[in-house]
C-alpha cells in the first residue's frame, strides 16, 4: 500500500488527512499490543465527513495509522506541547495512557529512522508539492488540516473538548482574515461549541507549512468527535443524522476560505 494518497483539484484549498489512515503493516501490527491493535487514537471517518464538501479542493491523506508513525509530528521528534501530556513521534502510548507495543518490542530509534523514510517523508513529500502546485496556479494556498479526536480524554485534557477546535498557532500560521472567517463560521453554528488556539492551537504540519509571508496559510480543525460518531468507543461508527447536522457548517467554511483566497489573488494582481 502506497502512504499517501493524492487527489488533485484546482481550489486553492487543499485538506490534510493526516490521521484517518488504518494501514499498520503486519510485522509492526505484530509488535502492537491487543490495546495498540485497536487503533483506537484513528481520526475515524475524517475523511468521509469532509468527502464532496468542496468541489475542487485537493486532498493529501496518509494511509498508515498513526501508530506506525505520526504524520502530524516534527521528524526530529520535539514535542508539540512541552510541559503537557501529548504522544510522541512513534507514539509509545495512546491518549489514555495505556501503552500500545508489546513488552520488549517497542519502537527503536532504527525503526523511527526507518519510518520516517517510508512513511513520514512520503507523505510530506506529496503534501509540499501540491502546496507549491497550488500556489503556481492562484499564488496562494490555504491547507486546511483534517483531525478528530474524543471530546473526553482526560490524559490529555479536562473536561470536555468544544465541538470545533480552531488551531492557527496564535495566528502564525495564516492572515488574520482567515483565521476570522473560520472563527465566525464556527461561533455561529447553532448548537455547537468553539474555540480558537485553546487545547490544540495546531500541530506541527500546520506549524511547519503555515507561512502567510510566503504565501502559504495553514489552520487546523480538530473536531470532538461526538459531533459525528454514534459513540466515541469501538466500533467509532459514523452517524449519518450527526454528520448531516455538522457538515452544512463545514461546507461553509471551506467555501468561505476559497472565497477569501481568490479575493487575496485578485488583490495581488
Amino acid at each position: 500500500m502506497t502512504p499517501v494518497d493524492v487527489h488533485q483539484g484546482t481550489s486553492p484549498i487543499i485538506l490534510g488527512l493526516p490521521h484517518t489512515g488504518t494501514h499498520v503493516p503486519e510485522d509492526i501490527r505484530a509488535r502492537l499490543n491487543d490495546q495498540g491493535r485497536l487503533l483506537t487514537d484513528t481520526d475515524w471517518h475524517v475523511h468521509r465527513l469532509y468527502d464532496g464538501l468542496l468541489e475542487g479542493a485537493t486532498t493529501v491523506r496518509a494511509t498508515f495509522h498513526r501508530y506506525v508513525i505520526d504524520a502530524n509530528r516534527s521528524p526530529s521528534g520535539q514535542s508539540l506541547y512541552p510541559g503537557q501530556n501529548t504522544t510522541g513521534l512513534v507514539p509509545l502510548i495512546d491518549f489514555d495512557n495505556r501503552p500500545i507495543w508489546r513488552p520488549g518490542h517497542e519502537p527503536t530509534e532504527a525503526d523511527t529512522a526507518e519510518r520516517l523514510a517510508t512513511f513520514h517523508a512520503p507523505y510530506h513529500a506529496a503534501l509540499a508539492a501540491e502546496i507549491e502546485r497550488v500556489k503556481a496556479l492562484h499564488g496562494l494556498a490555504i491547507l486546511y488540516d483534517c483531525h478528530s479526536i474524543r471530546s473526553h480524554c482526560p490524559f490529555l485534557f479536562e473536561g470536555r473538548l468544544p465541538d470545533f477546535n480552531i488551531g492557527t498557532d496564535h495566528g502564525r500560521t495564516c492572515a488574520p482574515a482567515i483565521e476570522r472567517a473560520v472563527v465566525d463560521v464556527c461561533e455561529a453554528a447553532d448548537g455547537h461549541t468553539s474555540v480558537l488556539n485553546g487545547r490544540f492551537v495546531g500541530g506541527w504540519t500546520t506549524r511547519h507549512y503555515g507561512q502567510p509571508d510566503n504565501g502559504q496559510h495553514a489552520i487546523q480543525m480538530e473536531l470532538a468527535q461526538a459531533t459525528y460518531l454514534a459513540s466515541e468507543a469501538l466500533p467509532f461508527a459514523y452517524d449519518p443524522d450527526k454528520a448531516e447536522r455538522l457538515r452544512p457548517h463545514l461546507k461553509v467554511v471551506l467555501e468561505r476560505l476559497e472565497d477569501i483566497a481568490l479575493s487575496m489573488k485578485r488583490k495581488e494582481r
